[in-house]
């Protein structure tokens, strides 16, 4: 297959191309600086555009753009970016589709944070959207997803926190855990919903493919755990203590206040129904496997 994806410079996308590549599909990065390599593309999140041939000559895309949550303090400002980084790199996508002959599968971006705090309670890809700023996003995000033309198949990546050797969720908790003073956040019983990078990978591979895939879809291993259980399991891998919580007030000061409540002492227990209808199979089905594969791919 021919694939364009935008956000190809992150944790995912970094990964997808290099898979892509080793299974000899063929790559159209979407940049937003001049392009650089022959299999650059430049895309505009001004005029909204795509330089030519647009999304002409690619059999899919892949959208993974937007600010990253947790880069920083929740300002107004960067939680517009937050917003509109992933609602205009979608109707980027979405105009282009448009006069699109070709291309006909899209897989976009999303988060399982679409679900909202949600505590004890399991949720799955039929559930409603939940509250707060990042159910917002979540939700504004995959409505413009659904702009794309009616023949074009939509697939929207509900994303968990990613176990990654590279970085994402795992590589935040590294520093401070090989120095035994990695501890719950908060009470320690908020669900974390995660996924392994190599998991993650194939399952946006299979959704290329798999027409049955349409909609929305969990990416998330079969067992989520508890953040009190993350990190026993991290730092029992690492042999290191996990004696000390993270005082919340000290988290609320370097964070900002909703950040901390709405990412960080709140979760999702999620269930991934549409991967268990296709039967896919995990490598890492659980989250001592996943430690121990981004733990050892980093050697």
């Amino acid at each position: 297959m021919r694939i364009a994806i935008g956000g190809f410079a992150g944790l995912l996308g970094s990964a997808l191309v290099k898979e892509l590549r080793r299974q000899d599909h063929e790559v159209v990065t979407l940049t937003r600086h001049e392009p650089i390599e022959p299999s650059d593309r430049r895309w505009d999140l001004d005029t909204l555009s795509i330089a030519p041939p647009f999304l002409d000559d690619v059999d899919a895309v892949i959208n993974l753009a937007g600010e990253p949550i947790a880069g920083g303090r929740w300002t107004p400002e960067r939680m517009d970016r937050i917003l509109y980084s992933r609602i205009d790199s979608t109707r980027i996508v979405t105009r282009a589709l448009e006069s699109s002959q070709r291309c006909k599968v899209f897989l976009n971006g999303s988060a399982v944070g679409y679900y909202g705090p949600r505590g004890d309670e399991w949720v799955a890809e039929p559930d409603d959207a939940g509250e707060g700023f990042l159910a917002e996003v979540c939700r504004r995000w995959e409505a413009a997803a659904t702009e794309a033309p009616d023949d074009v198949r939509v697939v929207m990546l509900r994303t968990g926190q990613v176990i990654s050797p590279e970085g994402g969720f795992l590589a935040k908790q590294r520093p401070m855990a090989r120095l035994g003073l990695a501890g719950r956040m908060g009470s320690g019983r908020q669900y974390l919903s995660w996924i392994s990078l190599r998991d993650h990978i194939q399952v946006m591979i299979a959704a290329l493919t798999n027409p049955e895939i349409v909609g929305p879809i969990n990416l998330v291993a079969p067992a989520p755990v508890t953040n009190a259980e993350f990190i026993a399991a991290y730092t029992d891998y690492l042999h290191r203590p996990h004696l000390l919580p993270l005082p919340t007030p000290a988290a609320r000061l370097v964070f900002g206040s909703q950040l901390v409540e709405e990412a960080l002492l709140s979760g999702q227990r999620v269930r991934g129904d549409v991967l268990s209808r296709i039967g896919f199979e995990f490598q890492d089905p659980t989250i001592d496997s996943a430690i121990a594969a981004a733990e050892r791919g980093r050697g």
